[in-house]
């Protein structure tokens, strides 16, 4: 694949390890986890402001708990309601299933400006340069780094660029990766106004009404979040307009509840697509630069800050010099399937939001399925992503997988991983990390509520080791955090 090019560009001295394109929850997340790790990264923002429109946005489990392990949780959770941990999959009305194993199982509804705002926040404070106002025009990369464009011609040059900058991701395009997937077939109109009639009859039409993709609630301040179907498909770089909504809420409900004083109108898609490659050379993407889907289930922004914790320390260790050979090449590796199973659940969740009667049968069928445990319980945990399992080989089911917040001597364990660095958790008190200890912290905890003798954590939570023997725990750290010093 041919490399894009800046015509003329030179090489100059690199001034940064990182370029970040975008600063939304994804490229914050991404810098702050860098940062950590001592890497020098400049976030680019095209835009010059934070976001203006007030849409709520749901943090689900999985994310809950990174931000608790990066000691953030108790800044975010007084800007948001928690609701259940149910409700999710296709808006099917279940309650949530009991005994979820997680601290953290609810759903934080958050407005999107407010965890944009901290998540930047958060990268700043650790050192992160963000400059907005600038978009990038093209690149180009050689062996030892990346020379950024931006608009109005000025250079940077960085070691990595990476792509946050969402579905129309200009890195992307430029970078040539295909996004194969299917263009948006319906459209939903989404905004936050005031309505003209009383709050009983609002919720009479809605329970009337009963279709998905429609329904009034309130938002506080005597406003409403309104959805509704739109009337087709449009260029969706064109912001609705209120008589949009008026329209299209007299055709489904039969009026338009006297709408007014909008505060925001936006409209989504069903397309769905994936980026064939998250890495070429020196360049990658994360986020909606790599995978959009539906926003049903409300996994966008949980996806995307999820890419930023499995490839901020990979991207360090690199930068520092000791990443094992294939270590970044585990990002696309372990974060490409997920992409595709969450494209996966939300296609059959648009399916199912259909009228035709086809769609309409499955739906009652999978409704009654849920009223069993085990599959309510099941697309719950794929939902809110604790489900996930990397493939790092045979082994123990817990293999690959999160670690709860489970109880330790000092507290609970994400209490533990705020600096981002891995950590050996030791019940047998007989083990060391002995030349890994630069990156790698080590518990001797007997108490540790865990069921087996030592797990070896990677910064991320995953378990990447599980045993009781000194040599094999050797090989593991050399796997995932390269040659021991001294």
């Amino acid at each position: 694949m041919d490399t894009p090019q800046v015509p003329g560009a030179d090489r100059a001295p690199l001034t940064f390890d990182v370029i970040i394109a975008g600063c939304g929850p994804t490229g914050a997340m991404l810098a702050a986890e860098l940062r950590l790790h001592d890497v020098q990264v400049l976030v680019l923002e095209q835009e010059t402001g934070p976001t203006s429109f007030v849409r709520i946005v749901g943090l689900h489990i999985r994310s809950l708990e990174l931000m608790a392990m990066r000691g953030l949780l108790d800044r975010i959770l007084p800007h948001g309601r928690q609701r259940p941990a149910a409700g999710f999959f296709a808006a099917i009305a279940k309650p949530a299933p009991k005994g979820l194993d997680s601290a953290y199982a609810y759903l934080l509804g958050i407005p999107q400006p407010v965890i944009e705002q901290l998540l930047e926040a958060h990268a700043i404070e650790l050192g992160a340069q963000v400059r907005r106002g600038c978009a990038v025009t093209g690149f180009e990369q050689d062996d030892e780094g990346v020379t950024v464009e931006l608009a109005g011609g000025e250079r940077l040059r960085s070691r990595y660029l990476v792509g946050c900058d969402g579905a129309r991701s200009t890195v992307r395009k430029l970078l040539g990766v295909g996004f194969p997937g299917e263009p948006a077939r319906t459209e939903t109109l989404m905004g936050e106004m005031a309505v003209g009639v009383p709050p009983e009859e609002i919720a009479a039409k809605v329970a009337e009404v009963r279709r998905q993709r429609f329904w009034l609630r309130p938002s506080g301040a005597g406003n409403y979040s309104v959805v509704v179907p739109a009337a087709g498909v449009s260029d969706r770089s064109a912001p609705p307009t209120l008589e949009d909504f008026k329209h299209q809420l007299r055709a489904v409900a039969g009026t338009d509840f006297g709408v007014h004083s909008p505060r925001w109108l936006s409209r989504f898609g069903d397309a769905t697509r994936l980026a064939e490659r998250y890495r070429v050379g020196r360049v990658l993407l994360a986020g909606d630069a790599a995978h959009i889907h539906p926003p049903t289930g409300g996994q966008g922004l949980n996806l995307g800050v999820q890419d930023a914790f499995n490839l901020g320390w990979k991207l360090a260790a690199q930068v520092r010099g000791w990443a094992p050979a294939t270590l970044l090449d585990t990002y696309q590796a372990e974060r490409h399937p997920v992409a595709a199973d969450v494209l996966d659940n939300t296609r059959a969740q648009m399916e199912l939001s259909s009228a035709e009667p086809g769609p309409q049968a499955v739906r009652r069928l999978l409704t009654e399925l849920m009223d069993f445990d085990e599959v309510n319980r099941y697309l719950i945990e794929k939902i809110t992503a604790i489900d996930i399992r990397y493939d790092l080989g045979e082994g123990p089911d817990l293999l690959g997988r999160r670690l709860p917040d489970v109880d330790v001597q000092q507290g609970r364990l994400y209490g533990l991983l705020h600096r981002g660095r891995g950590l050996l958790l030791d019940r047998t008190e007989r083990l060391t990390v002995g030349g890994w200890s630069d990156r790698v912290d080590h518990l001797a905890d007997p108490t540790a509520a865990l069921d087996v003798p030592c797990v070896l954590l990677r910064p991320d939570g995953h378990v990447a080791w599980i045993g009781d023997d000194q040599q094999d725990l050797d090989g593991h750290l050399a796997r995932w955090f390269g040659s021991p010093t001294g």
